[in-house]
């Protein structure tokens, strides 16, 4: 019990009515536990205590809500509530309310059907003594998608759809006359023309398209597509605008702009690109500065807003790109043909031109429309040969220009100098570094897999890198950078946030186990430096994955939105999209908007200009949904005629329910099932990244080493098993 001053007890009846009182008389504000204190004169410790358990049981009760660990106030939250919903294949399903709280508990015999991302309505179920928060689903407020793909099944008087994506329970019904032609096993889309209700249980369906036979690789990649709602073909109404426009450079178009046409110019791309959205241009001053100009296609010179095609584009939002395919953004003619920067062909650019000294100092710069003409088309490999010939390593005041080997050898090699003093200023000034190694497939004529790779970033990627970084950096600073007192106008910016400080935490403590050290506080550039130091110290070392794994997890997503926080993993304070226009909507609005304030125009509605942000965000994590389901498809279907072989792996991921291992030859990942873990029970330590066993205290540990075999692939779910190897 606690004690007040003049010797009076207070019991925890006593504690409890006190706090009540508190927080029903000042129902709209949040109390720090300092200010709890102050105010109920609570100043012995063992009362101090008692009143924390005091809230902490309100909070559990729901009377309260925990806002902080330190901080609470009154829960005003009512027992019926909207928000999202969100369904997990283990049945762990969730309810996410509009105001940002805490996820709550949905059982399955609670869901009412809801799918994934439907926006629900629910009601807080009384809570049983020492279980978790539940609610119930009690209407379906709005559908997040009518169309579900799966794969047909059918009989003689019925059919019906099992659908692809795992976490949906229900197969649907399909009447004979919705079939469209289908038959078992085909790939399908179909549409629900009646839901589950108080009278009818079963989801009916009705055939909207076959898309091929199950394991046809076009029909496996279309279905993936349209699991997550995207476009597998390109609407021929749109295809047909495209066809109408005209093409040609008038002399007068050429008038109003910079003439770059005698300039060296050159695009540098992965070897199968078509759409060559950027290119560079270099030339020496008689002032004795370097002039570079980051050229960008003009796309909204084509592509007039409001139009058919921009209305398509802004609908998808982004181009996708999966292990075989890309679905462009804009129609074919556009994006490979017209807007493309193909060699020896004028094309129209929006450019950014910089002046800058041999330390890439930049001494003057300007934005300008212009005309351009590439003279080579390089692969990202050529260039690549052409910096190791003439040795990239070497500072360039030391390198003879008449000794430099291959085409425009000196050009690339002076671009590539600049780029390297660029980088290294942006790192100084605390840019996280992530080199992080892409898988990639080389595939056959038929779509299959034949070998697996990782693709990793040299000094080829990183010039044209570097200077796309300069270009977005400098556009979103001539906008958002004001001075004292004025207003910026309006500008979709690529926005990311501070890192997770409770992840930073879990972090410092897992590297602290392998003895490194890594600074969770302190100055953002403090931070970011104190990253890159522990990512350059793991290098080549076995826990190295493991480190960059969690260090990922720490950061946030990065954004669009016209409310500018800066670039965090950049260490930029004003970052935008504006090198990719013909792959990215973000690019074209912030081509329209810097055309627009050129020419003297107003600031730009914000709300509009924010909700054209959260689409674009919302759809470009959809698209990376699709593209990271298109190579787990085919690394599975790589895998499928290994099964038994073993490999060398290392763990690159823990769950309650299995351990992820990843092939050190082909970096395929898999899963090793609990289950199958069969000598002792396992309890996992998600703050550790650890799985022990109670008997044997056997571990697994991210970034372990381990020898697997491969037990089985399943291309439906795109799933690949492991098993401990017996050696």
């Amino acid at each position: 019990m606690g004690k007040k001053k003049g010797g009076k007890r207070l019991g925890k009846k006593q504690v409890s009515e006190l706090l009540q009182n508190l927080f029903q008389h000042h129902p709209n504000e949040t109390f720090s536990l300092k200010q709890i204190f102050k105010a109920l004169k609570f100043d012995t410790h063992p009362l101090k205590m008692l009143a924390i358990d005091t809230m902490e049981e309100m909070a559990w009760d729901d009377f309260l809500s925990k806002v902080s660990d330190n901080s609470y106030r009154l829960n005003l939250k009512t027992q019926v509530q909207e928000g999202v919903f969100r369904r997990k294949s283990s049945g762990r399903n969730s309810f996410l309310p509009d105001d940002g709280g805490t996820p709550v508990f949905v059982a399955e015999r609670n869901s009412m059907s809801a799918m994934d991302g439907d926006r629900v309505k629910v009601s807080y179920m009384a809570r049983r003594d020492k279980h978790i928060k539940e609610a119930m689903v009690i209407e379906i407020v709005k559908r997040a998608h009518d169309t579900i793909v799966g794969k047909l099944r059918v009989e003689k008087d019925w059919a019906f759809l099992i659908p692809s994506d795992s976490t949906f329970v229900h197969d649907i019904i399909i009447p004979k006359r919705k079939l469209k032609g289908g038959k078992t096993d085909d790939k399908a889309v179909v549409k629900v023309v009646q839901w589950p209700d108080a009278e009818h249980k079963n989801i009916i369906g009705s055939v909207v398209d076959i898309l091929g036979k199950t394991g046809e690789n076009n029909a496996e990649m279309h279905a993936i597509l349209a699991q997550y709602n995207l476009p597998y073909k390109y609407p021929k109404a749109v295809e047909e605008a495209a066809e109408k426009i005209d093409a040609t450079i008038t002399p007068e178009e050429i008038a109003r702009r910079e003439d770059f046409r005698d300039v060296f110019t050159c695009t540098i791309d992965p070897k199968d690109a078509k759409d060559f959205d950027d290119a560079l241009s270099i030339r020496k001053l008689d002032n004795g500065l370097w002039e570079v100009g980051v050229h960008i296609a003009d796309v909204s010179h084509y592509v007039k807003e409001g139009s058919i095609i921009d209305k398509e584009a802004y609908a998808r939002a982004t181009s996708i790109y999966l292990v075989d395919r890309t679905i462009p953004m804009l129609p074919e003619r556009l994006c490979n043909y017209i807007c493309s920067l193909r060699p020896d062909e004028d094309k129209l650019c929006y450019s950014v031109i910089f002046e800058m000294d041999d330390e890439a100092n930049i001494k003057k710069w300007h934005l300008a429309h212009t005309v351009i003409r590439s003279n080579r088309r390089y692969a990202y490999e050529e260039v690549q040969q052409i910096l190791e010939d003439n040795g990239v390593a070497v500072d360039r005041s030391t390198i003879n220009s008449k000794k430099l080997k291959g085409e425009n050898a000196m050009e690339l090699v002076t671009l590539d100098a600049l780029a390297k003093k660029l980088r290294a200023a942006r790192f100084k000034n605390g840019s996280v570094k992530f080199d992080r190694e892409e898988l990639h497939f080389d595939i056959d004529e038929t779509g299959k897999p034949i070998r697996a790779y990782f693709k990793t970033s040299k000094d080829a990627n990183k010039l044209i890198e570097e200077f796309m970084l300069l270009a977005n950096k400098t556009v979103a600073e001539s906008i958002g950078r004001v001075k004292k007192g004025a207003k910026a106008k309006t500008l979709p910016y690529r926005v990311h946030d501070q890192p997770d400080p409770t992840k930073l935490e879990n972090l410092r403590q897992f590297v602290a186990k392998f003895g490194y050290k890594v600074k969770t506080s302190g100055t953002k550039g403090a931070i970011s430096r104190s990253l890159n130091a522990l990512m350059a110290d793991a290098e080549g070392t076995r826990e190295q994955n493991a480190i960059e794994t969690v260090a990922l997890r720490a950061m946030m997503k990065a954004k669009y939105s016209v409310h500018n926080i800066g670039h965090y993993g950049l260490a930029f304070d004003y970052y935008t999209h504006f090198t990719s226009p013909i792959r990215r909507f973000p690019d074209m609005m912030v081509h329209r908007l810097l055309t627009k304030y050129q020419n003297g125009g107003r600031s730009a509605n914000k709300d509009k200009y924010e909700e054209y942000c959260e689409h674009c965000s919302d759809m470009e994590q959809i698209s990376q949904n699709a593209e990271r389901d298109s190579i787990k498809y085919k690394m599975v279907e790589f895998m499928a005629d290994k099964i038994g072989n073993t490999y060398d792996a290392h763990i690159s991921g823990l769950t309650s329910y299995g351990i992820y291992a990843q092939i050190d030859e082909t970096h395929c990942e898999g899963m090793i099932p609990i289950r199958d873990l069969g000598d002792d029970y396992y309890d996992f330590d998600e703050k550790n990244f650890v799985i022990v066993g109670r008997r044997h205290h056997t571990k697994y540990q991210l970034g372990d080493p381990i020898r697997i075999q491969v037990a089985r692939a399943n291309l439906e779910r795109k799933q690949l098993d492991f098993t401990l190897a017996d050696d």
